[in-house]
């Protein structure tokens, strides 16, 4: 077991997992693409759809057998992120996977039993996993969004079968839903009324995907993952800096207590614990160590004289 300091988060790149729900052809497969070097997992044959000029390299599974033999790290050494387009068709492949694995989680019309949907959100989960984890890859995955009425309001959910739908929110840092307002596509990253969104690391709120044109470089999402690094490191150096003021204090507390060895010395150790500056836990702890002290010296505090006796 490596173990590492919290600081280490500062110096590393942090891997994002992304989920991106929206309208068919709002631009959902063109932002994804903006990922740091992608690799375009096109399992709902939408690549033609895509601007030629933001068109990445390339895979078409016909089967999710076919697609676990593509995923291995030798195949895809060259790509920083794997873009899942659509998620909803993964999770169709993943249906006939399961079926063919275990008759059980199928019915007899072809669909999926109820111990079916478990076995394809538990692979869901596992893939998302293995693709992080051991591949180290940034993933996108893309979902087709779909309108529902709850009473007089209109929300936006992920196309997605069964059960699934909570599976596949879990592996993920970061899920926003693409809309229109106005005339500019923007993304949503906080819950609202209309759809359940996800923001980590400083990410929230809503975000405005750039306009392409001729000599604009699509990297929208390329931009947001730094963003998140920078966070990160951000976030770790300021409880680095307060972790460091909490280390002082209580070197600091800790020899104040230590050298308490009379009852005159305890009294006066009160006012020099006073003196102390806090950072997150030292005013508690450093209480509990001047207690356990006088209670192990065995003095107790007479209010009418206004200092420690002994008493053992």
């Amino acid at each position: 077991m490596a173990i590492q300091q919290p600081s280490a988060l500062a110096v590393r790149e942090k891997k994002v997992r992304i989920l991106i729900a929206g309208y068919p052809g709002i631009g959902k497969s063109t932002a994804a693409l903006s990922a740091p070097n992608p690799l375009h997992i096109d399992v709902d044959r939408g690549m033609d759809r895509v601007p030629a000029m933001y068109r990445k390299p390339f895979i078409q599974p016909e089967s999710y057998e076919e697609l676990k033999k593509d995923l291995v790290a030798d195949n895809i050494k060259d790509f920083d992120t794997l873009v899942f387009d659509t998620g909803g068709q993964l999770i169709k492949l993943m249906a006939g996977w399961a079926i063919r694995q275990n008759t059980k989680n199928g019915q007899r019309d072809g669909t999926l039993s109820l111990k079916g949907y478990g076995a394809v959100g538990r692979e869901f989960e596992r893939l998302m996993n293995y693709c992080y984890y051991e591949l180290n890859k940034h993933i996108v995955v893309l979902f087709h969004a779909r309108e529902e009425k709850e009473g007089d309001n209109t929300r936006l959910r992920l196309l997605v079968e069964g059960q699934t739908k909570d599976n596949v929110w879990q592996p993920m840092d970061l899920g926003g839903f693409m809309e229109m307002r106005g005339d500019k596509r923007v993304i949503g990253f906080s819950n609202c009324e209309r759809y359940y969104a996800k923001g980590t690391h400083g990410i929230t709120g809503i975000y405005t995907v750039p306009e392409l044109g001729s000599g604009t470089p699509n990297n929208f999402l390329a931009k947001l993952f730094q963003a998140v690094s920078d966070n990160i490191a951000r976030e770790t150096e300021e409880v680095e800096k307060v972790r460091a003021e909490y280390e002082s204090v209580m070197e600091r507390a800790r020899g104040i207590v230590s050298a308490i060895t009379t009852p005159e010395e305890a009294t006066r150790a009160v006012e020099s614990m006073k003196t102390l500056e806090h950072a997150l836990t030292s005013e508690k702890e450093s209480k509990n160590l001047f207690s356990y002290r006088i209670k192990e010296l065995g003095y107790k505090f007479d209010k009418e004289k206004g200092e420690y006796i002994c008493v053992s």
